[in-house]
């Protein structure tokens, strides 16, 4: 055999073995599997969340948060500023309630985007921790959730030169 056979027996077997591997990751991150659609028997559409929706968060009782509205490059957006609303899973209507934000909480601006919860043990008291993007900067609005009157509370704004993306 010569040189050259040899080089091309050994590039052939390298191509085989590259194209084993790739194949292998491909098939163990099922590049090639296609998604069937499932129908679910219990999903609804909620009403007036349409824009924005990018977080959920629930609490132990069934009750979920949700943030919509966020406006970011790249995503479909509208002019409704950004809500949040609550939403008793336990209830069989799923009808998702808009929460009153406070009248010296800057609205227009309002962008939330990750949401968090927090609730006291000693009183029970929930907190709610907002990622907003006013102006496509970041900071962490903190409110506290009043059952009673379906409305959150503005505490404290978070600001910080690390805070980004």
């Amino acid at each position: 055999m010569g040189k050259v056979a040899v080089i091309s027996v050994a590039i052939a077997a390298l191509s085989v073995l590259v194209g084993e591997r790739v194949l292998n990751i491909s098939k163990r991150h099922l590049v090639f599997k296609e998604v069937a659609n499932k129908h679910l028997p219990n999903c609804v559409t909620l009403k007036n969340i349409e824009h924005g929706s990018e977080d959920i968060t629930i609490l132990g009782n069934g009750l979920a948060f949700i943030s919509t509205g966020l406006k970011f490059p790249g995503l479909p957006t509208s002019d409704v500023p950004g809500r949040i609303y609550t939403l008793d899973l336990k209830d069989p209507h799923l009808k998702p309630v808009e929460l009153r934000m406070p009248r010296n909480f800057d609205l227009e601006s309002f962008n939330p985007h990750g949401i968090s919860v927090y609730t006291d043990p000693s009183d029970d008291t929930v907190y709610l921790f907002v990622v907003n993007h006013p102006q496509f900067k970041s900071q962490i609005e903190i409110f506290k959730y009043v059952k009673d009157g379906a409305s959150l509370v503005h505490l404290k704004t978070i600001k910080h030169e690390l805070l980004h993306r």
